[in-house]
């Protein structure tokens, strides 16, 4: 022992720490001389997507419910999530004659996520996801369009009114406020897990007239803000407290080119502060490293903004064009990670982006009121003509010209020999680049999702690092969870992942 090295000294005591920490040795966490201060029968962290999920179907079943949310106002991330649901065999597909299937969805989310996938989480979801999408409906969700995200093989996203998640959130919110016995409470945060001398949880410690602090450099470890109480909770507790996007310190211990400086779309409170509780006792991680950032964003605005309104649809109809070389970057329909992986490659010091661009048809798929705002704010600009564009970029025009008439040619033969974009008429409509006005926006990435978090069972159990059974009493769904999309999340699969595990974790009480 005395001949040890430091280095190895201080190996193992790092090995011992992280093995306290997730063994679910917490002392602290283990009281049996609790005042209660009230007693529900289910409470939900977070509510967003996949709370209000939770909340609803556990309410359904006779339950009394308190979901409670760190922030002012209700809906966490998904108020301001892009709206759009994965749904495969969902009523806009059967109205336009898509056809798709389960074991497509299946296809398309697995390839995507590398292997990575947990396959039985990928498969409930697929078995489930319409129920979810019905219980948005019952509560008063309205869905208005079929949308493509990149990645799916057909179009399956059903995008929600108001052209955002809080098309979802609202309806749910209040849906929920209607049943008698249970409450949803803002300002309200979780500070520990509380459980017995098993490891079953009994209920949580929370403040009440919590105050997020958007200028403290750690909210979770510096905010001292509110009055403690004891919450019982008889038969569980569901964590749906979202990922950890907005936490520099943590999302860079996970993956350490993730620049402080780096923006990100989700909203302020989104910190791994109630994942950082669930570890503590004993709650097993999964694939916490693979964070995703939205290929859809635009530099000349802050955090998730309006651009991916405009540029969902102009990867889907248009061209990603560097202004470097005339040329298309690749294809504009493969997934995330292919997308944003280029564009961070393909930066310049000198602040030149990338720039996505469609045609006037390809605009007219976009809600008016949204065409509009884009530009309003300066995020899109509208342009007569190939010369226009180049001369405001700085595009090298010959070479533009070629890439458009190359491209447009690709769009009448339906194949994209260059980087394999799929152009059946099925997912372009026959939109090439061609009817001015042409609109343009330069595009970046931006921190946007977690994929890994807490391992879960099918029934949203959270799994026990030290015996690799659920922990009794804890459930989670939604980002704060791991293992449903692997290393890369298709678009509007988040919303299907929250609703459907959300729903589930709620049908166990």
């Amino acid at each position: 022992m005395e001949n040890m090295s430091r280095r190895n000294v201080l190996k193992m005591s790092m090995i011992g720490a992280g093995a306290l920490a997730l063994s679910g040795v917490n002392a602290d966490a283990n009281s049996k001389d609790i005042n209660w201060d009230e007693e529900w029968d289910v409470v939900v962290i977070g509510s967003g997507f996949a709370g209000l999920a939770a909340g609803v179907t556990a309410a359904n079943k006779g339950n009394k419910v308190l979901i409670i949310e760190k922030m002012s106002r209700f809906g966490g991330n998904s108020v301001i999530n892009g709206g759009v649901m994965g749904v495969w065999g969902n009523d806009f597909q059967e109205k336009e004659g898509v056809k798709d299937s389960k074991e497509l969805y299946i296809k398309d989310i697995m390839k995507a996520g590398g292997g990575l996938n947990h396959a039985e989480l990928v498969e409930t979801l697929a078995d489930r996801v319409q129920d979810a999408y019905k219980l948005a409906k019952d509560c008063g969700a309205k869905f208005i369009m079929l949308k493509l995200h990149g990645g799916h093989s057909v179009p399956r996203g059903a995008l929600a009114e108001t052209d955002s998640g809080a098309g979802i959130t609202r309806p749910m919110t209040e849906f929920f406020q209607k049943i008698e016995g249970c409450e949803i409470r803002r300002q309200c945060k979780l500070d520990r897990i509380i459980t017995d001398d098993s490891g079953k949880v009994l209920g949580i410690e929370a403040r009440v007239d919590y105050k997020f602090d958007r200028n403290a450099e750690n909210d979770d470890k510096e905010n001292t803000s509110g009055t403690k109480k004891f919450i019982k909770a008889k038969k569980g507790v569901v964590l749906a407290a979202g990922g950890f996007s907005r936490d520099k310190h943590f999302r860079k211990a996970q993956d350490p080119r993730i620049a402080d400086d780096l923006d990100s779309t989700n909203h302020p409170g989104a910190t791994a502060g109630v994942l950082l509780e669930a570890l503590k006792v004993g709650a097993e991680p999964v694939q916490i490293s693979w964070i995703q950032s939205l290929p859809l964003s635009s530099p000349d605005e802050k955090g998730y903004g309006v651009s991916s309104a405009f540029t969902h649809e102009s990867f889907r109809f248009g061209i990603i064009v560097s202004p470097k070389t005339g040329k298309r970057y690749g294809n504009e329909l493969a997934n995330r990670k292919v997308q944003a992986d280029y564009e961070f490659k393909s930066k310049n010091e000198d602040g030149v982006y990338l720039l996505s661009m469609c045609d006037s048809k390809a605009a007219a798929e976009m809600l008016p009121e949204k065409l509009e705002k884009v530009q309003k704010v300066g995020i899109v600009k509208k342009f007569d003509s190939l010369e226009a564009i180049a001369k405001a970029y700085n595009i090298p025009l010959d070479e533009f010209k070629k890439t458009v008439e190359k491209y447009n040619q690709y769009v009448k033969d339906e194949k994209d020999p260059d980087f394999g974009k799929n152009l059946s008429k099925a997912i372009t409509k026959g939109y090439d680049f061609s009817v001015p006005p042409f609109y343009v926006s330069r595009v970046i990435p931006k921190v946007h999702h977690t994929m890994g978090g807490l391992n879960i069972t099918p029934k949203a159990e959270v799994i026990s690092s030290s015996t690799n059974k659920p922990i009794p009493g804890l459930f989670a769904a939604g980002e704060i969870t791991g293992g449903v999309h692997g290393a890369v999340r298709l678009g509007s699969c988040a919303i299907a992942d929250c609703l459907t595990f959300g729903m589930i974790a709620g049908e166990n009480f």
